[in-house]
């Protein structure tokens, strides 16, 4: 006789292993590609990558400071793109009336935002350090160890629950960050200092880790709180923080900058890259994950690297190009299939409009209803192949509270 588990279904019987493998079959042999490549995967593919150009941006315009002007001042560049964010968004939180007010923000999580604020602000400097005492190829190797970080943490703090495709699409991501990585060390450009490797290494650990803390303190206040009040409150404690160390740290170099019009160009440039990067990051957060953004800026450095073979005469490799296409390949697929929140601790239709991170109370959708319509809607096409990825991450995509 069959035994039963605690749920009270039987758990041996060969009759469901059937029924089992019958529906596996039919799933497969009705697998639609539409349902999977949707258009919301391709703007999520290309919010991605226009992320990841804003961030070529920024590197491109450190090199040319760095190398052409011999300009070392990474603060300064760090406390311009802070104010930019302080001028605009915190001005517009100082205008607003009720609890979205400046003050009243202040008033109840002062706190967070300043761990939040000092969080980014060394998280930028650290990394930045770091190559006066360890090579590229180190930093770029290390610097990926955000994902893992950030992964786990989203584990214990927003019961996100990442499937077997989401763990093998970070390791083709790495696949090809491995693959840049080598072609550096064949074309001789593993620049960079060998003064102190062990601190250089450990300084990109830290940094890692830390823009992992930052980005999972943006995913959580974007999609429960305001985006405008993440913007406003990190160019506060920003351009605060930033300001004080530029002044501790970077006095010096700053009265050394010989400045002309080329020079302010440049920190111009870098400074509307890292506001406009900082200004749509929380967009693209909101549609996908923190996570989903950090594996679409591993092509940040390919994407410098091709702009370095004009303006820095950067040698060419083939596997640069074999590189891009394994990230891209393990980005979209990972974003193709939904990450889903904890099962233990589902959403629920009593959670608050706020607090569930919707921006009317208007968006708030019965998910058992939604998934019934669709399943009736499916059966009378004759099809059973299940709810499309864009579909299930409308609901799944906001972290159980």
């Amino acid at each position: 006789m069959a035994e039963m588990d605690p749920d009270g279904i039987i758990a041996t019987d060969p009759r469901n292993n059937y029924d089992r493998k019958c529906l596996i079959i039919r799933k497969l042999l009705k697998f639609n590609p539409k349902q999977v490549f949707t258009w919301q995967l391709v703007k999520t593919v290309a919010m991605g990558q226009g992320l990841a150009v804003l961030m070529c941006g920024t590197a491109v315009t450190s090199q040319y400071l760095a190398s052409d002007y011999h300009v070392d001042a990474p603060m300064l560049q760090s406390f311009m793109s802070y104010a930019l964010l302080c001028i605009t968004y915190t001005t517009a939180l100082l205008f607003r009336t009720g609890d979205g007010n400046m003050f009243q923000i202040l008033k109840k999580r002062w706190w967070m935002y300043l761990l939040v604020g000092l969080v980014d602000v060394e998280a930028n400097y650290t990394v930045v350090k770091a190559y006066q005492y360890t090579t590229l190829t180190s930093i770029q190797l290390l610097d990926c160890f955000v994902i893992p970080v950030l992964m786990i943490l989203s584990c214990w703090f927003l019961k996100t629950c990442y499937r077997p495709v989401h763990y093998i699409s970070v390791c083709v991501c790495l696949l090809g960050v491995g693959a840049m990585v080598g072609a550096d060390l064949l074309a001789g450009r593993d620049l960079g200092s060998t003064s102190d490797v062990l601190l250089g290494d450990g300084l990109v650990l830290l940094s890692a880790s830390l823009y992992a803390v930052s980005n999972l303190c943006q995913e959580y206040i974007v999609k429960h709180l305001s985006s405008v009040e993440f913007l406003g409150m990190v160019g506060l404690f920003g351009t605060l923080i930033s300001g004080i160390q530029l002044g501790v740290l970077e006095h010096n170099n700053m009265a050394n900058i010989q400045w002309d019009w080329r020079i302010g160009l440049l920190f111009a440039g870098y400074a509307l890259c890292m506001y406009t990067l900082y200004s749509c990051m929380p967009i693209v957060v909101r549609k996908t994950s923190a996570t989903a953004v950090n594996l679409s800026l591993l092509t940040e450095d390919l994407l410098s690297l091709f702009c370095g073979l004009f303006l820095f005469q950067y040698t060419f490799s083939g596997l640069y190009i074999v590189s891009l296409v394994i990230i891209l390949v393990g980005f979209v697929s990972f974003n193709a299939v939904a990450t889903t929140p904890n099962p233990a601790d589902p959403i629920t239709p009593s959670v608050g409009w706020k607090e569930g991170g919707y921006d009317n109370p208007d968006d708030i959708i019965n998910e058992e209803v939604v998934v019934e319509v669709l399943e009736e809607q499916e059966e009378e096409e004759g099809e059973c192949s299940g709810v499309s990825w864009n579909q299930r991450t409308q609901y799944e995509e906001v972290p159980a509270m």
